[in-house]
């Protein structure tokens, strides 16, 4: 377990008294899919055709459509969204990347860097 904590993770905190805190990459991805999520106009994540497969039998994966890269206590995240028919796309995005800047930042202390977004669909609901 400890070599598979360091090989995905960041130590955020090093106590000589204490002990260490380690965040796993994963835990990171989902703090930045989630804070997305949030944001009015964005459907859902939207993941590669694997994510997508093991969703429709069931096994549910809360970092899809979240790739994040951890060096040195900075933080570069790339997001594929599926955004709702009739938002503004750049009004949309700006607003997903502050929000997950913001939710990654005081939630880990890492400095955000890059927030990435691919606009991988637009959902159009059954109304139209």
């Amino acid at each position: 377990m400890e070599q598979e904590l360091n090989k995905n993770s960041y130590v955020a905190q090093e106590n000589e008294e204490l002990g260490s805190v380690k965040i796993a990459d994963d835990v990171v991805a989902m703090i930045a899919a989630l804070a997305a999520t949030e944001v009015e106009g964005v459907a859902a994540m939207s993941g590669n055709m694997t994510n997508e497969l093991l969703s429709r039998v069931g096994v549910k994966n809360a970092t899809k459509g979240t790739r994040v890269e951890v060096l040195q206590k900075k933080v570069k995240v790339d997001l594929a969204i599926m955004i709702e028919y009739g938002y503004n796309i750049p009004a949309t995005c700006q607003r997903v990347q502050t929000k997950v800047k913001n939710a990654v930042e005081n939630m880990t202390g890492l400095e955000v860097t890059d927030v990435n977004i691919r606009i991988a669909g637009v959902n159009v609901s059954k109304d139209r």
